[in-house]
This record gives C-alpha cells, sequence and structure tokens, in this order.
C-alpha cells in the first residue's frame, strides 16, 4: 500500500509540474500577444489579454507551492519550463488578432486537458487540497476559453 501511495504522489507531483509548465508558459504567450496586438481591436484585445496573463499569473506561486508540499521539487528555470511544457512558442510579432485569438484559445485547451490530468492525479493522491484548488482553475481556463471563442472572428 505504500508503494502504491508513494507512486500516486510522484504522478501527483509530476502532474503539478507539468501544469505548472504549461501556465508559465501560456503566461508568457497571452503577455507577449498583449504587447503586439494591434489593428481596430487592439484595445479590447489588449486589456483581454492583460486580465488572462494577470489570472494566470496568479496561479503560478499556489501550484509551484502545492509541489513543495508534497515533499517535491518544482521547476527551476526557464529550461526547465520548457522541458515540460506542451504550450508551443510563438515569437512571431506580426501575427494578427485573429491567430493570437485562435491560439491562445487552443493553448487555453491543452492547459484545461493538463488541469483534468492534475485533478485524477490529485483525487489519486487523496490530496483534498489540490483537487479543491484545481476545480477553480478549471472554471477559470474555461471562462478564459469561452471569452476567446466569442472574441474569434
Amino acid at each position: 500500500m505504500a508503494n502504491a501511495s508513494s507512486n500516486s504522489k510522484t504522478q501527483l507531483i509530476a502532474a503539478l509540474n507539468g501544469t505548472l509548465a504549461d501556465t508559465f508558459a501560456l503566461y508568457l504567450k497571452t503577455k507577449n500577444f498583449h504587447w503586439h496586438v494591434a489593428g481596430p481591436r487592439f484595445r479590447d484585445l489588449h486589456l483581454m489579454f492583460d486580465e488572462q496573463a494577470q489570472q494566470l499569473f496568479g496561479t503560478v506561486d499556489i501550484i509551484a507551492e502545492r509541489a513543495r508540499k508534497q515533499d517535491g521539487e518544482t521547476l527551476t528555470s526557464i529550461g526547465a519550463i520548457a522541458k515540460h511544457t506542451r504550450i508551443k512558442d510563438q515569437d512571431s510579432t506580426a501575427i494578427g488578432p485573429d491567430e493570437m485569438v485562435v491560439e491562445l484559445k487552443g493553448d487555453n485547451e491543452t492547459l484545461h486537458e493538463r488541469l483534468e490530468t492534475l485533478k485524477n492525479a490529485a483525487e489519486a493522491a487523496n490530496d483534498n487540497a489540490t483537487s479543491a484548488l484545481v476545480d477553480e482553475w478549471i472554471d477559470a481556463c474555461e471562462e478564459r476559453i469561452w471569452f476567446l471563442r466569442q472574441t474569434a472572428m
């Protein structure tokens, strides 16, 4: 039984770190789009991207601390984030606003999948605190997806 419990905890820490990597990468991409959006919808998108980036950044420390509270290690660098994230970089500053919205919608859907994995891992490890937090993060992620879907042209 201790081995199964240890395995569940290991999987939980890995899921937390994957979620942390995706959240941090999505935060950075959302900020990138906030800084580089242009065109007639500038103000609305600029403000929405900033709100979404702030929301993502607000969870970063909480996710990392959940891993540490489980006696796990967490990500240490941009390289560690890059190694664990499923969010693709977007380095073009010429991407249009419609493409930004579509890309962020897809990236939030990727994060949503990661959050579902984290939820399952938290429940398998009997970590009710993480499970409850993940419910909030899933709801916030679904709201971002909804806003982006409604904003897409």
